[in-house]
């Protein structure tokens, strides 16, 4: 009999996670995430090719971390575009009256915070040469930022 009981919790277990990947699948998280994937893709060439000039061959060795305003602002242009037209269609409203794109603007901020952060503790304070910061930059800000838009910019 114990066995049975223990198939059978089993498959209460396997029951419950087909509901749940059911659920994630309804949510249409898994299209936003490969949209926002593929959109962040896009940014990301936008944010290197605009840092990595800047960072090699205009400002000085330890000041990397200025080059990143102007890379994160011609990423924020394509990717305000991208995740509110694709990435997150279907997903929430769309406001027009200003609120959501101050909301956008607030999240890149965020994001070019955090950006700026990583890249100045990494270049001026450890040293490190300037493609460094991208590493774990471009790693942790996408995830971020997609949390916030998803919950908060585009809801």
């Amino acid at each position: 009999m114990r066995i049975s009981a223990t198939g059978a919790k089993g498959k209460a277990d396997v029951t419950a996670i087909h509901r749940q990947v059911r659920a994630i699948r309804a949510s249409g998280i898994v299209g936003q995430l490969v949209r926002f994937g593929v959109a962040g893709g896009i940014a990301t060439l936008i944010y290197t090719g605009v840092y990595l000039p800047l960072a090699l061959y205009v400002f000085a060795r330890g000041q990397a971390v200025f080059a990143v305003p102007f890379a994160f602002a011609a990423a924020v242009v394509s990717g305000f575009f991208l995740h509110s037209k694709w990435s997150f269609k279907g997903h929430g409203t769309r406001d027009n009256s200003g609120r959501q794109h101050a909301k956008f603007v607030a999240v890149q901020g965020f994001g070019l915070a955090l950006h700026a952060s990583i890249t100045w503790v990494l270049t001026a304070l450890l040293h490190q040469p300037a493609w460094v910061p991208l590493i774990p930059g471009l790693m942790i800000v996408p995830v971020v930022t997609f949390v916030l838009n998803r919950q908060w910019v585009f809801a």
